[in-house]
């Protein structure tokens, strides 16, 4: 698993970050992960999850970067917990992207209906009525969920794969919970996997046409 408190700062950004001089792990309080959630908010709003670093966020909020992991886990939970997004969780794609690539299609569907149906619908709407927090959430579908997933698949054409990949679970997310139509609302989750598997499982497997 990646260490994302160790990320560069986006290009074109001058940073100066504030170290903790003290040792052994790091204290937290309510304060301080409220002050990182907000700065990391701004951040995410204003450049996108790809233009948003770690460290960035560490600066804007005066704390050290370890408390980040400390408090959020990763740069993922950081982003799904600043933008109230319960739906984004830190360790699902992690997990996901364990094993072999003929089970990919059931683990990535096991973490979307998991992680969104534990959600309240209405928590998930509200967010993302929001056209800032949409704009964040597309990117982070494009610049973490995608590359990740293009990452796990290698080869030459796996970033239209995952591409692919991302359209069908995106298809998903948006009529299931976003916009929900109720037939596929109302699926019990055994069977979006059921019926959304084959799709999935042909838009990671399929070989492209090489232009």
């Amino acid at each position: 698993m990646r260490g994302w408190w160790f990320d560069d700062a986006a290009p074109g950004a001058q940073y100066s970050t504030v170290l903790n001089k003290t040792r052994g792990r790091p204290r937290g309080n309510p304060d301080t992960k409220a002050r990182i959630a907000e700065a990391a908010r701004e951040l995410f709003l204003a450049h996108g999850y790809k233009g948003t670093t770690v460290r960035a966020v560490a600066a804007a909020a005066s704390v050290d970067s370890a408390l980040i992991s400390y408090h959020f886990g990763s740069k993922q939970g950081l982003f799904g917990q600043s933008l109230n997004l319960l739906c984004v969780e830190s360790t699902a794609l992690d997990q996901a992207l364990q094993g072999d690539q003929a089970g990919l299609a059931d683990r990535l569907l096991t973490s979307v209906t998991s992680l969104w149906d534990a959600t309240e619908p209405t928590e998930n709407r509200m967010a993302l009525q929001d056209a800032d927090t949409m704009r964040a959430f597309r990117d982070y579908l494009e610049s973490e969920l995608l590359v990740r997933i293009a990452e796990f698949l290698g080869g030459p054409d796996a970033t239209e794969r995952a591409t692919a990949a991302v359209g069908v679970i995106g298809g998903l997310i948006f009529t299931r919970y976003l916009n929900p139509i109720r037939s596929i609302a109302a699926l019990p989750s055994a069977e979006v996997r059921r019926i959304f598997g084959p799709a999935l499982r042909a838009a990671l497997h399929a070989r492209v046409r090489q232009r």
